[in-house]
């Protein structure tokens, strides 16, 4: 054995104990360190080392070189994009999946394929989804919506005497996939599945939103020749807005259609009483998107996906070797996904559902919507901001009252920066920025600092 990785094993107790007060040192000071670090000049890369100085010296040179230069995301004002945290617990069960190092996707080492089914069924629960449903954990909202979408091309074949898996997309002939406002990673999935971005059938939403006009979906699967797709949104990225799902799936009545839905972030809504109404119906779903790095509070890369026909989805995903376990009508999830190496990512999320339980994690929802409520009364009471859309839910989608132009809200966001992160984008072609609520760490502090830098941002670049 290498001379120094030697040394290293045998004080892996004190390397472990070293790491753990770094990480804990980065959380604690999460609250005082800018929320997006400063950005300078890259330091050129340095060459790989023909020897190597040991655990000790790579963590005191990640905490000089590239530490500072690291986000403040697992922090509660980093309200770009959707991102969570980790909650104590799910950190535990974080680490505790690389110390194992399970590779979990074969009967012949079950624990962690057995684990992840617990962990499925009790995701179900959260969500108020049937047993109907099967489920496996991939790496984000993209996979998930990427494998559910594989899933509808074999059932598109199924209904026209092919298969896609076997024959290739092109086997298919002309497809259409149906949306009112779908998120960017479907054009990708669709791009990766051969179905191609242009596959993609923009529908008209309802006046003023997001959501899609059941009435117009009726008309366009009238005009779509033979069995389609429709991707119904259970809470858009801008304003978390819901597509009325369950008028969505009243329409199979009529059409041949597969139903998937991205509930990325939306399907959260189910944990809280008074907003739960907005998933009403995520169950009728064919394939369903969740994702997990949100909402839930586990760290990245955390998604799962849901479908009613897990037999198509073993079709497509299959895997032949001697050293993989059998397919069979319980199939191992090395044929359920496109990974063959498959992380035990289930843990983090095991923990933290056993941890908190429903109750806690309904609390982190309820506040989190308390809080995006909050920041959107603060912003709509100041005059140099204008609000999109109303706040549905965890997201505030604002503007400047103004000149909106994208070169003053890039010098918005700067000037803040240090306090809160917010993400640019655009709505109804008016250029704007949106704070999404979802760190279990977040309260209604965070939610005056927020605005507070917010507004002294706003008058420093009039």
């Amino acid at each position: 054995m290498d001379r120094t990785l030697a040394a290293d094993l045998a004080r892996l107790p004190e390397l472990l104990d070293a790491t753990r007060r770094a990480a804990a040192d980065a959380l604690a000071t999460l609250d005082a360190r800018p929320v997006l670090a400063p950005h300078g000049p890259a330091a050129p890369p340095e060459p790989l080392p023909e020897d190597g100085s040991g655990a000790d010296a790579a963590l005191a040179a990640f905490r000089d070189r590239w530490e500072p230069r690291l986000s403040a995301s697992a922090g509660p004002r980093y309200l770009g994009f959707v991102t969570g945290g980790a909650t104590p617990a799910a950190l535990a069960g974080d680490w505790l999946t690389a110390a194992h190092d399970q590779n979990s996707n074969s009967a012949l080492d079950g624990a962690g394929q057995d684990l992840e089914r617990e962990t499925v069924g009790w995701l179900r629960e959260l969500f108020g989804i049937s047993d109907a449903h099967t489920g496996t954990f991939v790496s984000g909202a993209t996979m998930s919506n990427t494998t559910g979408l594989a899933i509808a091309r074999e059932w598109l074949g199924e209904r026209l005497g092919v298969s896609p898996s076997e024959d290739g997309a092109a086997a298919l002939g002309p497809v259409r996939v149906l949306s009112g406002a779908p998120h960017s990673s479907i054009a990708k999935a669709l791009s990766v599945l051969g179905l191609g971005r242009r596959s993609l059938v923009p529908v008209p939403t309802l006046p003023g939103r997001e959501a899609v006009d059941p009435a117009a979906l009726d008309r366009a699967l009238a005009d779509t020749p033979g069995p389609a797709v429709v991707v119904a949104n259970a809470g858009t990225v801008n304003t978390v807005d819901f597509d009325d799902l369950r008028a969505v799936a009243a329409l199979k009545e009529r059409h041949d259609f597969w139903l998937h839905t991205d509930a990325a972030f939306g399907a959260f809504a189910a944990l809280s009483p008074d907003h739960a109404h907005l998933t009403a119906g995520l169950d009728a779903s064919d394939s369903l998107c969740v994702d997990l790095h949100k909402w839930l509070n586990v760290p990245y890369d955390s998604a799962v996906q849901f479908t009613r026909r897990q037999d198509l989805q073993a079709r497509v995903f299959q895997n032949a070797a001697a050293y993989l376990g059998p397919l069979g009508s319980h199939p191992d999830l090395v044929h359920l996904t496109p990974e063959n190496s498959h992380r035990l990512r289930a843990l983090a999320a095991w923990f933290t559902l056993r941890a908190y339980g429903r109750r806690g994690h309904r609390e982190i929802v309820e506040r989190d919507i308390a809080c995006a409520g909050a920041l959107g009364a603060e912003l709509a009471g100041d005059p140099a901001f204008r609000l999109l859309a109303p706040v549905r839910l965890n997201v505030v989608c604002f503007t400047l009252a103004d000149d909106p132009a994208p070169g003053r809200l890039a010098a918005l966001r700067e000037a803040a920066a240090a306090e809160v992160f917010v993400t640019p984008t655009v709505l109804a072609g008016t250029p704007a920025l949106r704070a999404a609520f979802s760190n279990w760490r977040t309260t209604q502090a965070d939610v005056r600092r927020a605005a507070q830098a917010l507004r002294t941002a706003a008058r420093e670049i009039a």
